[in-house]
C-alpha cells in the first residue's frame, strides 16, 4: 500500500514551504515518524517524519522547490511489509489444526504454543500510556528506556524518560509488575495517549513476547500432514523445495531472511561517511561545546547520537583538562583567532537569510524610518540586579539579566505612548492603535535573527518577562521555534549591546511602527548632581536607547517622549518589590 507524504501546516500563517534536504533518497528504508526532509519556511525551519514505515518509492518535490501546504511531498511504499506478513498469517491456521489429530499425544508443547501466540497479537497487562503532558503538547519522544524488557518494576518508579518541545521529564510506572513489551523505541515520537509499553503480572515471560517469530517456525517443523504443504505451495512454485529441507536443520534462521530480504538490504547504505543521521539540535549543541561528532559514540537507536551523548562528551572534556583551560585563559588577553572555513568560497545563499533580506529591503523601501538616541543611567538597575540574582535564580529558575528592566520599561511606556505600539493599514488607509504590548525580541542564531513574540509583555512582571524570554531564547537556539512563537509582534525590542555594540540604528520590521534598540552598559566617569556634594564626577554604568520609528506616523517629538519616558523608569528603578528585595 502507498502512503503519501504531505507539507503539513507549520502555522496560523505559513502557506507554503521550500524543501531543503531529503534525509532519505529513493529505495531506502525509513522507519514510522523517522525524520525523512527538512522543510524551511518564512518563519521556521524543521523536519517532517514518515508517516508509515516502508520503502522511499518516490520523491515528489526536489530540493529547493516550494510548495503550498498539504501538496505531496513522496510516497512510501509499505507493501513489502506486507508479503513479509502474510506467510506468517497463513502458517498461523496450521498449527490450529494440527493439534486436533494429536490431542494426547501433544498435551505437552500445546499449552506452550498458546502462549506464544498471544504476544504475536501483543502482550497482555497493564498498558504504560503517554500522559498529557501540557495544555499545547499533543505529543513527546521517547529519549531513554529505564528499564528493560523482562526487568522487574513497581508502581510509580520512573520507567522512561520523554521529551517535548516544552520540557523534559519522567514517566512513571502504573503498576507493579514485569516489563513485557516496549512499543514505542528510543528517539521515537508518539502522541499523547499512545500505548508505549506494557506490563505484566511479577514473574511473566516476555522472552516470548519479544520473539513472536518463533511460534512460526516451530510449527512448521512438525508438518507431520504433508497433504496441507501442497496446498499452501501450489500458488508458490519456489517454496516446496526449500520449505521440507532447511526448516528441520535450521527452523529459526530459514524465515529470518525470507521475511525481510528488502529491508536488508537498504540498511547497509544507511551508513554514510559522518554516521548515523544527526538531527540539526544535536549538530548545534555540539558546535556549541566544541564536541567532535565523529568521536561520540551513540546511545540511540542503530547508533544514532543523542543530546546526552553530546553532553556526556562535552563534560568529559571540561573534566579532562581543567588545569590546561584555565592557564590560557589567565595568560591570553586577546582572544585567539582561528581563520574562518567560508574564507575563498562561494556559497548558496540560505533560504533564512533571503527571507530576512526581503523583509529587510521591503521595511526599508516602505517606511520612511529615523532613529533617536538617548543615554541613560541604569547603575541602580545594575546593583539592584547583583543584589538580587542569587535568590532571583532559586526562585524562579531562570537567571536575572538586565534584558527584562528594559523590556518593562518599555512596555510601560508604551501604554502611555500608543502611536509607537501601533500599525498603519496602508491599503485602508487606517491606523490601528493596539491595545496588547506584543513585544518580538531579537534573538541571534546560526541561521539567521529570529524575534520571538512576548505575548501580552505589558500584563507581565520582571519574572514573567524572565522567564518567557529564556523559554523563547531557548527554542531559537534549539531550533524548537514555532511559526505562533514568531508571529503576531506589535513592537520588537533588538538587544544589540550584548554583542558590544555602544548603539545601533537598527531597522523597524514590517507591519509595525517602531523598534527599540538597546546598547551595551559600559562603566564610564560622568557628571551627576548630588544632593549634598552638588555636581561631581562619578563612575557609572551607562548605556544609549535607540529608537527607530516610521515618520510617517511617528513624529521625532513622538520618539523624544517616548525615550524619555523609557529613561525615567529606568532610572528611577522602582522594581524591588517585582524582584524580591
Amino acid at each position: 500500500m502507498a502512503v503519501s507524504v504531505t507539507l503539513p501546516a507549520l502555522g496560523e500563517s505559513v502557506t507554503e514551504g521550500t524543501v531543503t534536504r531529503w534525509l532519505k533518497a529513493e529505495g531506502e528504508r525509513v522507519e514510522a515518524d523517522e525524520p525523512l526532509l527538512e522543510v524551511s519556511t518564512d518563519k521556521v525551519d524543521t523536519e517532517i517524519p514518515a508517516p508509515a514505515a516502508g520503502v522511499l518509492a518516490s520523491i515528489k518535490v526536489a530540493e529547493d522547490e516550494t510548495v503550498e501546504v498539504g501538496a505531496e511531498l513522496a510516497i512510501i511504499d509499505d507493501g513489502s511489509g506486507a508479503p513479509a506478513e502474510q506467510p506468517a498469517a497463513a502458517e498461523q491456521p496450521a498449527p490450529a489444526a494440527e493439534p486436533e489429530p494429536q490431542p494426547a499425544a501433544e498435551a505437552a508443547p500445546a499449552p506452550a504454543e498458546q502462549p506464544a501466540a498471544a504476544p504475536a497479537g501483543g502482550a497482555s497487562g497493564t498498558d504504560v500510556v503517554l500522559p498529557a503532558l501540557g495544555e499545547s503538547v499533543t505529543e513527546g519522544t521517547v529519549t531513554r528506556w529505564l528499564k528493560e524488557v523482562g526487568e522487574e518494576v513497581e508502581a510509580d518508579e520512573p520507567l522512561l524518560e520523554v521529551s517535548t518541545d516544552k520540557v523534559d521529564t519522567e514517566i512513571p510506572a502504573p503498576a507493579s509488575g514485569t516489563l513485557l513489551e516496549i512499543v514505542v523505541g528510543e528517539d521515537e515520537t508518539a502522541e499523547v495517549g499512545a500505548k508505549l509499553a506494557v506490563i505484566g503480572e511479577k514473574g511473566a515471560a516476555p522472552a516470548q513476547a519479544e520473539a513472536p517469530a518463533a511460534p512460526a517456525p516451530a510449527p512448521a517443523a512438525e508438518q507431520p500432514a504433508p497433504q496441507e504443504t501442497p496446498k499452501q505451495e501450489a500458488p508458490k512454485q519456489e517454496a516446496p523445495a526449500p520449505a521440507p529441507a532447511p526448516q528441520p536443520a535450521a527452523p529459526a534462521p530459514a524465515p529470518a531472511p525470507a521475511a525481510q530480504p528488502a529491508p536488508v538490504t537498504p540498511a547497509a547504505p544507511a551508513g554514510e561517511p559522518d554516521g548515523a543521521y544527526v538531527t540539526p539540535l544535536v549538530r548545534k549543541l555540539a558546535q556549541e561545546n566544541g564536541v567532535d561528532l565523529g568521536s561520540v559514540k551513540g546511545t540511540g537507536v542503530g547508533g544514532r547520537i543523542r543530546k546526552q551523548d553530546v553532553i556526556a562528551a562535552a563534560e568529559a572534556a571540561k573534566t579532562a583538562a581543567p588545569a590546561a583551560a584555565a592557564a590560557p585563559a589567565a595568560a591570553s588577553k586577546a582572544p585567539a583567532l582561528e581563520a574562518s572555513p567560508l574564507r575563498g568560497q562561494t556559497v548558496k545563499m540560505p533560504r533564512m537569510r533571503k527571507v530576512i533580506g526581503d523583509n529587510m529591503m521591503k521595511a526599508l523601501h516602505g517606511q520612511a524610518q529615523l532613529t533617536s538616541v538617548v543615554e541613560v543611567d541604569v547603575t541602580k538597575i545594575m546593583r539592584m540586579r547583583n543584589k538580587a540574582k542569587d535568590a532571583f535564580a532559586a526562585r524562579e529558575g531562570v537567571k536575572l539579566s538586565p534584558m527584562p528592566f528594559f523590556v518593562k520599561a518599555a512596555v510601560q511606556a508604551l501604554k502611555a505612548h500608543p502611536v509607537i505600539n501601533a500599525r498603519i493599514n496602508e491599503d485602508e488607509g487606517t491606523i490601528t492603535y493596539f491595545d496588547s504590548e506584543n513585544v518580538g525580541i531579537a534573538v541571534d542564531n546560526e541561521k539567521g535573527l529570529m524575534t520571538p513574540v512576548i505575548k501580552g509583555a505589558g500584563d507581565l512582571n520582571i519574572a514573567g518577562i524572565a522567564k518567557k524570554t529564556a523559554e523563547l531564547a531557548g527554542k531559537v537556539r534549539e531550533s524548537k521555534i514555532s511559526p505562533d512563537d514568531l508571529s503576531g509582534a506589535s513592537f520588537t525590542i533588538s538587544n544589540t549591546g550584548s554583542r558590544g555594540a555602544l548603539f545601533d540604528t537598527v531597522i523597524v520590521p514590517p507591519n509595525q511602527v517602531a523598534i527599540l534598540g538597546i546598547g551595551a552598559t559600559v562603566k564610564r566617569p560622568v557628571v551627576v548632581d548630588h544632593p549634598e556634594l552638588g555636581e561631581t564626577i562619578a563612575v557609572r554604568h551607562m548605556t544609549y536607547l535607540s529608537l527607530s520609528y516610521d515618520h510617517r506616523l511617528v513624529d521625532g517629538a513622538d520618539a523624544a517622549r517616548y525615550l524619555t519616558t523609557v529613561k525615567q523608569i529606568l532610572e528611577a528603578a522602582e522594581f524591588e518589590t517585582e524582584i524580591g528585595l
